[in-house]
């Protein structure tokens, strides 16, 4: 029995849900995110009361005693709540730059990172990805939960913190383990 499987999704004003040829298409005026149907469960839609109103919500459930059926079942709940919280409010990413010289910046669309090699490194962040900095501070926002996890994490890849200074691109509040550096040999006599 999953736990997050059950629970129903209540649809907030302004959004809709439906289901199209296998996938639960999400709307919010002119945004859509499409989330692909799983196999094994079933998809309906119903009137829960809530605070004396009637609001429609989404309920899965699995048609199946197999194991993948109930692992599918907690999965397209999941993804379904991603896309509404998406349309809703977003998701944001943050990522900080650390080294002496070190500088992010934007042209246009695209990231332009001055990161302590010999030519400055271009990132193209790919459609329904915004890029915004503050101070040292690389902001990524978007809709989709994994589009903007994915996104940060190919930025980070591209000069990930070294652990003797700590020098490089770290999510906000990562913590670097450091190690010690080389000590000085004693002479012995």
């Amino acid at each position: 029995m999953s736990k997050i499987g059950k629970k129903p999704i209540i649809i907030p004003e302004g959004i809709t849900v439906e289901k199209k040829d296998g996938v639960l298409e999400i709307k919010k005026e002119n945004q859509i995110l499409i989330v692909n149907a799983l196999p094994y469960i079933v998809i309906e839609f119903t009137a829960i009361k809530e605070d004396d109103k009637s609001k429609n919500a989404v309920v899965f459930k699995p048609n199946s005693n197999l194991k993948q059926a109930t692992a599918n079942w907690g999965t397209i709940r999941a993804l379904t709540q991603n896309a509404i919280d998406g349309l809703t409010k977003g998701f944001i990413k943050k990522l900080e730059i650390e080294g002496i010289g070190y500088r992010a910046n934007i042209e246009g669309e695209n990231l332009i990172l001055n990161i302590g090699y010999s030519h400055p490194v271009k990132y193209i962040p790919k459609k329904g990805i915004k890029i915004s900095i503050e101070k040292n501070v690389i902001i990524i926002s978007g809709n989709e939960k994994a589009l903007v996890g994915q996104t940060a994490a190919e930025i980070r890849a591209i000069k990930k913190p070294e652990p003797y200074k700590g020098k490089g691109i770290r999510y906000q509040g990562e913590i670097i383990k450091k190690k010690a550096g080389k000590k000085a040999g004693t002479a012995i006599k």
